[in-house]
């Protein structure tokens, strides 16, 4: 068997020590593995008209040799990407590609998808790993639906890939976010402020919300619920009060909006059709300081969240996850997504991951009109609140 594994998205702690153990399985079953680099953008850019050598930009070999110490880092050191070979913008194409005359000048968007089979044929890949989010495992249905062997692993600190109750990078975001909320409370404090402490989290709330309430910060926003921005300040300013120190913290979802206003967003769409998100906490930030006239601390988390090395958590869901989608391909199953489902590690079918969404369970777990962590009773719910 040959395998190709890749990374896509963005980075989280836990994917090197993930390819560590699928390349280090596979040699023990005299199985070859292929890192495809920068993610899906890999295969994309193969030029099936070059030399080995003039494409070791797209792909290496792995042995455990080569990946002897990758784990001992964050991120992933084969890169990553937001590419969708299937839906790629005619000025994005490889030159190799629009040499072909693929590009549509009338079309927003080509498949490449062609391309991608015949790059993975060349290769001699039988068997696709892609470690992602839910759109890099998305483009691994199409692969699977066009007979590609594949077994998916779900990453993504948001941890909101549908089908599977944990994803790699979340447990080490959560702990990378209440290590700075706490640190904050001291310039807060200090000064006497209100902090509003932007977290990643497009669509879930789950990081902002599992965050506040270890941290036990004041308030926490989250994406599921448009929040009134006059209320909040009323019950920082409570808070405020409350606090011998005289501060308050609001953790804030960037994906958080405001009654009646819209996700904040810039940029260019990338290829799975998401703007650059981030700017609610500034935007939320000033107008509290108009409506209580007390200074702000405004601080974006953003890529410091999914920095440095993973904690335990993420190191033993990676290595497990890789394990499961090693041992599937040894009894021959493919088309499934390793999983974590009510405390056991599983499988689901590939597909899942583009069936559904997965967001915060609001009615259980989160407080709409005090803006705050509301888990009174656990019993009943995951380790990790969704």
């Amino acid at each position: 068997m040959r395998i190709g594994i890749l990374t896509g998205g963005g980075d989280v702690p836990g994917l090197n020590p993930c390819i560590k153990t699928v390349v280090s399985r596979a040699a023990e079953n005299g199985w070859e593995v292929v890192g495809i680099r920068r993610g899906w953008a890999g295969l994309l850019n193969y030029n099936l008209d070059a030399s080995v050598e003039e494409n070791d930009a797209c792909v290496w070999p792995l042995t455990p040799e080569r990946v002897r110490t990758v784990d001992r880092a964050g991120g992933t050191f084969l890169h990553t990407s937001r590419t969708h070979p299937g839906r790629v913008r005619p000025q994005d194409l490889p030159a190799a590609l629009k040499s072909l005359g693929l590009a549509d000048p009338q079309a927003k968007t080509v498949d490449c998808t062609g391309h991608v089979l015949k790059v993975l044929e060349r290769l001699g890949i039988d068997t696709m790993i892609p470690i992602g989010g839910d759109d890099t495992l998305s483009y691994g249905v199409r692969l699977h639906q066009e007979g590609v062997r594949v077994v998916s692993i779900p990453k993504t600190m948001d941890n909101d890939v549908f089908g599977t109750d944990y994803c790699i990078g979340f447990s080490t975001a959560v702990t990378r976010s209440i290590e700075f909320i706490h640190a904050l409370r001291t310039p807060t404090g200090s000064h006497e402020r209100i902090a509003v402490i932007e977290l990643f989290g497009r669509n879930s709330g789950e990081t902002a919300l599992v965050s506040a309430y270890l941290s036990d910060a004041d308030r926490a926003v989250i994406s599921e619920v448009p929040f009134d921005v006059e209320r909040l300040a009323r019950l920082l300013v409570d808070d405020r009060e409350r606090n011998p120190s005289k501060y308050a913290l609001v953790v804030i979802s960037e994906g958080a909006a405001m009654i009646g206003g819209q996700v904040v967003e810039y940029g260019q769409e990338d290829a799975y059709g998401h703007k650059k998100l981030g700017g609610i906490g500034q935007i939320t930030g000033e107008a509290l300081k108009a409506l209580t006239g007390v200074d702000i601390v405004n601080q974006q988390l953003a890529y410091l969240m999914r920095a440095g090395a993973p904690d335990s958590m993420d190191r033993m869901a990676a290595n497990s996850f890789a394990n499961v989608a090693i041992h599937q391909l040894e009894l021959g199953h493919f088309g499934v997504m390793a999983a974590l489902r009510h405390g056991v590690y599983t499988t689901v079918p590939a597909d899942t991951c583009i069936t559904g969404q997965k967001r915060v369970d609001v009615g259980s777990l989160y407080d709409s009109e005090g803006y705050r962590p509301r888990i009174r009773n656990p019993l009943g719910k995951p380790m990790f609140m969704y």
